[in-house]
């Protein structure tokens, strides 16, 4: 019995893409990338929008990239049902 076998890494690459790409949840996310206060507005307006306590709304991932960009990730479920 040797060292177990490495995964198919086709397989683990679909796979990982599917959970980039949110597939198989309920939710919408939305990608910006703005001056840090245009970001901070921008996910203000957001949750104002689709509040949390209906649509499970949150910053799902941020950076900061470039000269004080900020890329951010704004994720929600499709409806408040």
């Amino acid at each position: 019995m040797g060292p177990p076998k490495r995964p198919a890494l086709k397989g683990l690459s679909q796979q990982i893409a599917a959970g980039r790409n949110g597939a198989g949840d309920s939710f919408v996310r939305e990608t910006f990338r703005l001056p840090r206060p245009e970001a901070r507005q921008t996910a203000r307006d957001f949750l104002n929008r689709w509040p949390k306590a209906a649509y499970w709304s949150e910053v799902e991932s941020w950076r900061i990239v470039g000269d004080d960009e900020i890329e951010f990730t704004m994720r929600r479920l499709k409806s408040a049902d």
